[in-house]
Parts: C-alpha cells; structure tokens; sequence
C-alpha cells in the first residue's frame, strides 16, 4: 500500500487566527498533491509559551470536546479526505496536558495521547505546565495505515519508538517545537535528528518529524526555532528535509506493505529477548 505522507514547517503568533489559517492553508496544498497522513508541529496554534513560566497562559488551554481547533481540524480532514495529528494544549477536570488527537481521513476523533515526557529547563518550562502523561504509548488505526505517535521530548527516548512499533505502527510521526539550547555551547541539531534517524533504522520504520521556525519571544527571554524538519526512511536515511527558516512542506511516498515485509525478513524482533531487559526497568548496582 504507498502512501504519501507529510511534513510540515511554520512560524508562529500570539494570533490563535492566523496560525490555524496558516497551517490549513498547509494542509490543502499538502493534500492537492496526493499526501493522505499530514504531520503539524507541535502547540501550533499559539507561540511556544513555555519558554517562562506565566500562570496566565493555563487560559490557553481547551477541553478536548469543546476545542474549536479540533473541531476546525475534523472539517478540514473530513474535506480533503486526510489523516491529521493535531497537537494542543489540553485541559482536563484540574489537569494540564501537552496533548494531541488523531483524526482519520472522515473526520472523525479516533483518541487521545498524552505527552509521556515532560522537559524541563530554560526556555523548555513544560513541568510547569504539563502533568505526565496518563494515556500510555498509542498506536492509531487510519484509512491510510498505523500511525504511532509521540510529542518532541518523547523522541528522544528508544522506548518510545520501540514500544509504538511492538504495538503495530507502520510510521511514526512526532510534532515537535525545538530551537535554542542556551545550556548547550553548540548546535543541537544534528544530535536530534541522528537519534530519530536511529529509531527509523533501528526499528525499521519510516519517521517524520515537523517542527517549528522564527524567533518567538517572551519576558526576560527568547527563542530561535531551528526548523530542519525531515523525513527518514526505514533504514534511518533522511530523504526530505527543510532547512532553518523556510516554512512550507515535504511529501514523500512510502509503500508500508513493502517496509512491513523488510521488517519481518530483518528479524530484529524475532530475535528480542525481553526477558534480558528487565534492567530497563529495574537496575540496581547489585545487578552488576
């Protein structure tokens, strides 16, 4: 079954208006040209607002039955027949999430994941907002395949890759906001796209990743987004990127039934053996 699959990369606003606007409006030219599981970044509705810590951003929070971002993003997949992983900033009872909902290609909400891995740091004050996810690792059945996600922190961690491909994915998409590291002395890029090139690979999975661009900025700080958004083949190699700035869109088609057959002849998970791995969970110094 080949399918096309996208990326897509944008600035963003204070304007909850013109970023939905700006990223439908991605969304149609991705779809005119045959891409049927579209991939936004990551809290695209408004700016990146954990980058201080400001109890008057909670009001940016919807209930995921309530929220007119979902409920705009269902027309727009229903309308030009898409698969849209549309990220938000969930509230739920007295809870705050860093959340995103799948829609299938009819419109309809097929679920719910949570972000499992909270960041936090300077510029990255996620704690302060966002309590860990509770929805466990989720793989969602669409029109146009398995789709296994997880949001920008999470993608640095190989469980989180490995468990959503144990659990059926055929792809893995992760909307992410990353830019300036300001503990860091150099350029984090390459670092962050060679581990998720690693989980394609070492999963035989294709991956894709959008993420954010522009200075966006906040009291006592701010942000440049580093863009770069790709996507990897099954073997970890990138065959579509964007660069630092631009805003736009990649497609690429991939065959999953064909990737599906190379992953079983590759035997990576015959040959697991869990048993060996309870240090994942459990080490201790007595284990040595």
């Amino acid at each position: 079954m080949k399918i096309k699959v996208a990326i897509t990369q944008m600035s963003c606003s204070s304007n909850y208006e013109e970023n939905i606007k700006k990223a439908t409006e991605m969304v149609e030219k991705c779809a005119k040209e045959g891409a049927k599981i579209i991939l936004i970044q990551e809290l695209f509705s408004n700016l990146y607002f954990c980058q201080v810590e400001d109890y008057d951003k909670f009001g940016l929070a919807e209930e995921r039955k309530n929220s007119p971002l979902i409920k705009h993003f269902q027309e727009v997949a229903k309308k030009y027949g898409v698969v849209l992983p549309i990220s938000f900033f969930e509230k739920s009872g007295a809870n705050y999430f860093n959340s995103l909902v799948v829609i299938d290609a009819d419109g309809k909400d097929l679920g719910l994941y949570r972000k499992t891995h909270i960041p936090t740091g300077q510029c990255y004050e996620e704690k302060f907002y966002f309590s860990p996810g509770d929805t466990g690792f989720k793989v969602f059945k669409t029109k146009y395949g398995k789709v296994g996600i997880g949001i920008c922190w999470d993608q640095w961690f190989p469980e989180t890759a490995r468990i959503l491909t144990l659990k059926g994915a055929e792809i893995l998409l992760f909307p992410t906001a990353i830019g300036s590291e300001p503990v860091l002395v150099r350029d984090s890029m390459p670092h962050w796209r060679n581990t998720m090139c690693g989980h394609a690979a070492a999963n035989i999975i294709p991956v894709l990743a959008s993420n954010r661009v522009g200075e966006e900025k906040a009291p006592g700080s701010s942000m440049v987004f580093q863009g770069f958004s790709f996507i990897a083949d099954q073997h970890g190699e990138v065959v579509e990127e964007m660069d630092r700035v631009e805003e736009g869109y990649r497609i690429h088609e991939f065959d999953l039934k064909e990737i599906d057959k190379e992953r079983v002849d590759w035997g990576v998970f015959r040959d697991r053996r869990p048993e060996c791995y309870s240090p994942l969970v459990h080490y201790s110094e007595e284990d040595e």
